[in-house]
């Protein structure tokens, strides 16, 4: 797929891909990876890299944010990014099936090991083409997220500069490159002028 941007996931495809994550060998960790791409726009070297320190509060608790760090972000730039609740049920149920590890990584494979990111994007490949999506990469959950958040944050009181700072771009033009145009939303823009 060089050149071409990964597919938009409508919310039936996210759907259809936490049916069959349900229906894997680890259903648990790989609705987490699923949710990690479409509620949280994290990359699939993210996704690889995320540690339960970044997803816990002092307590021990899932916290209500997730706090990528420098060192597992693209190009260092780490951000600070709210957890959708569908998520941190998600990730509250990863961490209480997980086995002890010496990982600290919260994705990882049946060994017990941290999975790399060329593992995800592979396992992104995979189940897309097991549920019949064309065109989707694992960059779609991603491209979802960013522009799902552009069509609602008008409602959040945000401007796109918010969704800028959640996907952690350095610039506003690659954000708004991620943003899929809506062709009714268009019709009914121009039929209200």
């Amino acid at each position: 797929m060089p050149g071409r941007q990964a597919k938009i996931l409508s919310s039936s495809d996210v759907g259809d891909l936490l049916v069959f994550a349900s229906c894997t060998r680890n259903p648990v960790r790989n609705r987490v990876i699923v949710l990690l791409s479409a509620k949280a726009g994290l990359r699939a070297h993210e996704i690889a890299n995320l540690t339960w320190d970044m997803v816990l509060d002092p307590t021990g608790q899932i916290s209500g944010i997730i706090e990528l760090r420098d060192h597992a972000a693209k190009k260092g730039s780490g951000r600070v990014i709210p957890i959708h609740p569908v998520l941190r049920d998600a990730l509250a149920a990863l961490r209480d099936v997980a086995a002890q590890s010496k990982s600290n990584r919260v994705i990882r494979s049946e060994r017990g090991s941290a999975m790399t990111a060329s593992s995800i994007v592979v396992w992104f490949n995979r189940t897309f083409k097991s549920v019949g999506l064309k065109g989707c990469s694992s960059h779609s959950g991603r491209r979802t997220f960013v522009t799902r958040a552009a069509r609602v944050v008008h409602k959040a009181g945000g401007s796109l500069r918010d969704v800028q700072l959640l996907a952690g771009h350095r610039s506003i033009l690659t954000t708004q490159r991620y943003i899929d145009g809506d062709s009714d939303a268009q019709r009914k823009l121009v039929a209200m002028i």
